[in-house]
């Protein structure tokens, strides 16, 4: 059974103007109504890089960096989903999806799952190696950081995305080579 919940947001009232020093000059305020400079706000984030993956006969894939942990009892995870991706109603058909965590010698990988013109169905995979899952037969992808298997367990509301939470079924650390990162709209290396 999924939990679902879109809870509006609280009136809990904020306290008082507090008496904070003024924000660095050379970090301005971003207008968050403009797309593009919430995006150079949010892209100073860094994030590993991961490609979520659902179904077993017509399996589908694409790259997130929206992937963190929930929980370690029990064990959650969740990703991000954009609303329009075709992956969105596979993961909701299927109750179940994988992530692979990838490596740094695998910006080529994440390249692929992030062009909109690749090839769908089995041919969305041709050249990549991968394996179905053992609990859920989604694709899990080879010489990854790491790779888990989820069953959904919640849905919840993110605006353009929908907040997909996995039980974790089974996991593991598949490659001792150092992660692809994300920062400032790039793929990046852990500098040595």
């Amino acid at each position: 059974m999924i939990h679902m919940s879109i809870v509006p947001s609280a009136s809990v009232p904020l306290p008082g103007p507090l008496d904070l020093p003024p924000l660095p000059a050379e970090a301005p305020e971003a207008d968050i109504h403009d797309r593009r400079a919430l995006r150079g706000v949010l892209g100073r984030f860094a994030t590993g890089v991961t490609v979520l993956t659902a179904g077993r006969d017509a399996p589908r894939g694409m790259t997130a960096n929206s992937f963190t942990s929930v929980s370690l009892e029990p064990a959650q995870v969740l990703v991000c989903v954009v609303k329009s991706a075709s992956i969105h109603q596979l993961v909701m058909a299927e109750q179940a999806f994988a992530v692979s965590v990838l490596s740094r010698d695998q910006e080529w990988v994440a390249r692929h799952f992030a062009d909109h013109s690749r090839p769908r169905g089995a041919a969305e995979f041709a050249g990549i190696d991968h394996e179905p899952g053992r609990h859920t037969g989604a694709p899990v992808l080879g010489h990854v950081q790491a790779w888990l298997e989820c069953r959904l367990s919640a849905i919840h509301d993110g605006g353009d995305h929908t907040i997909f939470v996995g039980s974790v079924l089974g996991a593991g650390n598949a490659s001792g080579e150092d992660p692809l990162l994300f920062l400032g709209g790039a793929f990046r290396r852990v500098a040595a």
